[in-house]
Order: structure tokens, then C-alpha cells, then sequence
């Protein structure tokens, strides 16, 4: 089957590329013998005009996921035809040196999901038929790195295809202190992964600004809406600006924590200072900024909040919503 939609792409592309007039669907349907053998000369019957007119349509849509330019000319008539010039179809002479294939080759070797996997791939394929050298292996220059992006939360997918359509968006998010989850209306902007998590910004509708959500605790399933986005979207470096100072990267304060001997060794790798109690205890100091206190609450009872008074008094309403489940 996949053998033989490959030589049927195929044989529609060449017959795209290779007219210097538009083709109708008819002319098509009688010109390439997959169509023909599949649903017969151009004159069928309404139900096979119909799985016909489905499986062009579907091809078209592969051909253009590829890179191919296919026109649309409707003639004199008033019929409907395509073409694939071959001068919108050329691409100009790419150049790489070995640190930009390189750069490629990592890139494409991140994502664990097959969907992009798949795309990165074909990318490296489209680059190497343009004139990537034959000498150059973007996947083997660094052989030595292997690295991933883990994305384990089902609504990554699809927010990252609403991040790149501009479409709106319509899911339900518990926040840490929140007993129940709340519908969220957003227009995405970017994913930005952080410690590990995966996070979206973007603006919520319904509050009229931005905001930025955490995709572990986003719950059920992300829904597409059809309307346009009604606020401008940020400069990408201002969006990571944004992720990083909800997630509690931008810190303008200190916080004094107790934490148990042993523990919390990400605490440790931010702390300022670190004293040692006794007891099994130890006093640090760390950078006190937005999220902090969803984080500390990770570490359940290893960790006991000293300073400031409105930091502890978040995680407690934190550890509470949690112990109300």
C-alpha cells in the first residue's frame, strides 16, 4: 500500500511538473493508471467520482506537505485545473558548512515523537536532494550527543499544532492550589520547556492577558476553535521572557528554607548559601521569583518555608488544596 501511493504521488507530481497547461481532474484521472485502475476511466459512476475526487484531493494535500507548488487555474469555461511550474518549484543552490549540518543533524535528532521525528527527517532529505554535501553527515558530526526533549503530556501535540495555525484553543487547567480544574479560553503563542516541564504561553480570553500554563496539569482534551486570535502575538524572545518568569526563573527577591539533609538537590543547585542545623536539617537561601512556591511543594515534607511570610502561606494553601484533593 505504501509502495503503491509513493508511485501514485509520483506519477501525479511528474504529471504536474511536466504540463504547460493547466490539467482538470478528468484529464488526470484518465492519465495516470493508478486513478484508472482504482476507479476507472474519467465517465464512472457518481459514487466512484466521489472516492475519486476524496483521493485527489488527499494527494494534493501530500504533495504540497512535501514542498510541491501545485496552481489552481480556472479557464475560460469556467473548468478547474493544476499545474506544478517548475520555476516555482526550484529551489536555490543551498550551502552548509559542517557546523551548520551539524546544527541540523541535533535538531533532528531531539524530539522522541514519531510525528516529529518523521518531519525532521524529511526535512534533512529535502535538504540533502537541494544540494546538502554528500560529504557532510549531519546526524554523525557530534555522534557523541544524544539529546532529547521528553514530552510526555498528551496536549503537547496539539498545542503545537495550534501554535503553528494561530488557532484558538479550549482546555481544562487545575491550578496547584485549585481543588477543581477551570475552562480556559487561549489564542497560543509557544511552548517553552523549562526544568523539565513543558509550558505554554499564550493570552486567556476570558482574563484579557497573558498568561502562561503548565501542560502536566492541563486535563482532558485540548479543543480547536475556529475564530482568529484577537491579540497581537509577541516577539518569540518576549514570549520566553514571559515563560521563564512564571515559571520562576526571573527572581528579584530571596527566600530562607529549611530542608532536610539529603534532599532537594535542585534547591541545592540554586542556593546562595546553605547552612547546616543539625538534626538533619539545613538552612538555605534561594532566589525567591513567580512559581517558587509550586515548586517547593514538589518536595513535600523535606522542605519547611522560613521567609517571607507570603511565600510560606503559599504553599501552605498549596499543600492543603492538595491534601483536599
Amino acid at each position: 500500500m505504501a509502495i503503491a501511493k509513493a508511485e501514485r504521488l509520483m506519477n501525479l507530481a511528474l504529471c504536474l511538473l511536466g504540463t504547460r497547461r493547466p490539467l482538470s481532474k478528468r484529464e488526470l484521472r484518465d492519465s495516470i493508471e493508478a486513478y484508472v485502475e482504482a476507479f476507472g476511466p474519467g465517465k464512472g459512476g457518481s459514487g466512484s467520482e466521489d472516492s475519486f475526487n476524496r483521493m485527489f484531493e488527499r494527494d494534493k494535500d501530500d504533495l504540497r506537505e512535501l514542498g510541491l507548488v501545485i496552481e489552481t487555474v480556472e479557464n475560460l469555461d469556467g473548468e478547474v485545473g493544476y499545474l506544478a511550474r517548475r520555476d516555482s518549484n526550484r529551489l536555490p543552490p543551498i550551502t552548509l558548512d559542517a557546523e551548520e549540518a551539524a546544527a541540523l543533524g541535533l535538531a533532528a535528532k531531539v524530539w522522541q515523537q514519531a510525528r516529529l521525528a518523521g518531519a525532521a527527517s524529511g526535512a534533512l532529505q529535502k535538504l540533502r536532494a537541494a544540494g546538502l554535501p554528500e560529504d557532510v553527515d549531519p546526524y554523525e558530526a557530534h555522534g557523541a550527543l544524544e539529546p532529547r526533549i521528553p514530552v510526555h503530556e498528551a496536549a503537547f501535540e496539539p498545542l503545537m499544532l495550534a501554535c503553528r495555525d494561530r488557532r484558538p484553543v479550549v482546555f481544562e487547567y487545575r491550578k496547584a492550589n485549585a481543588a477543581r480544574p477551570e475552562t480556559r479560553q487561549v489564542e497560543p503563542w509557544a511552548l517553552e520547556c523549562w526544568r523539565g516541564h513543558w509550558y505554554l504561553a499564550g493570552w486567556d480570553r476570558d482574563r484579557g492577558a497573558e498568561r502562561v500554563f503548565r501542560l502536566s496539569r492541563i486535563t482532558g482534551k485540548v479543543r480547536s476553535r475556529g475564530a482568529r486570535f484577537t491579540a497581537p502575538v509577541p516577539d518569540v524572545v518576549t514570549v520566553r521572557e514571559t515563560v521563564a518568569g512564571w515559571a520562576g526563573e526571573i527572581a528579584d527577591r530571596s527566600a530562607r528554607i529549611r530542608l532536610r539533609s539529603g534532599a532537594g538537590y535542585p534547591l541545592r543547585a540554586k542556593a546562595t548559601s546553605v547552612r547546616e542545623l543539625g538534626a538533619g536539617w539545613d538552612e538555605l537561601e534561594i532566589p525567591y521569583g513567580h512559581g517558587l512556591d509550586a515548586w517547593l511543594v514538589e518536595f513535600g515534607p523535606d522542605v519547611v518555608v522560613l521567609e517571607p511570610a507570603e511565600l510560606r502561606a503559599d504553599v501552605v494553601d498549596r499543600l492543603r488544596a492538595v491534601a483536599e484533593g
